[in-house]
């Protein structure tokens, strides 16, 4: 896939940024893959959580914006999009009910589901403002590295 850009140190901090931030797949594959090119952990770790974190702010500033352009352009996308918006509601009872702790731990949890981009579009949902929603899904994305690096070096057996 990206077997081009790891031939050399910037190219693996740069696959590593990039794979983190894929949805669904985001720090939770980009980290163990960043360690596994052979990037020494703290670079690793720095380009994971940035590259997870990247997309944060453009999902809660402009996620609604590109849901209705989409259904606009897309008639035939309605049925996904209402279905991510369903999905993000649902999860939004746990942030209503706990507030900044939920958040977090809906993107500190390295699950199926879970994660920066889930958070970030709950957030919008529920019209969190940047400066409160950032700096939680910030934290919730630190908490994930920690559980991630913990299951990577086998402290933690996933399995």
């Amino acid at each position: 896939m990206l077997t081009f850009l790891t031939e050399t140190t910037i190219g693996r901090i740069l696959a590593t940024f990039l794979i983190s931030m894929i949805p669904v797949v985001e720090l939770r594959g980009g980290l163990p893959y960043g360690i596994a090119l052979g990037l020494p952990y703290p670079l690793a770790l720095t380009a994971a959580v940035l590259g997870n974190m990247v997309p944060v702010p453009f999902i809660i500033v402009y996620i609604r914006r590109v849901f209705a352009w989409l259904r606009k352009h897309f008639a035939k996308l309605d049925g996904f999009i209402s279905k991510l918006e369903k999905k993000a509601h649902v999860k939004g009872r746990m942030v209503q009910k706990y507030s900044v702790i939920g958040l977090c731990l809906l993107v500190a949890i390295p699950l199926p589901g879970t994660g920066a981009w889930t958070g970030a579009l709950v957030a919008a949902m529920l019209d969190m403002r940047l400066k409160k929603a950032v700096p939680t899904i910030f934290l919730g994305v630190l908490i994930a590295a920690a559980i991630m690096t913990a299951v990577t070096f086998g402290v933690i057996h996933a399995f």
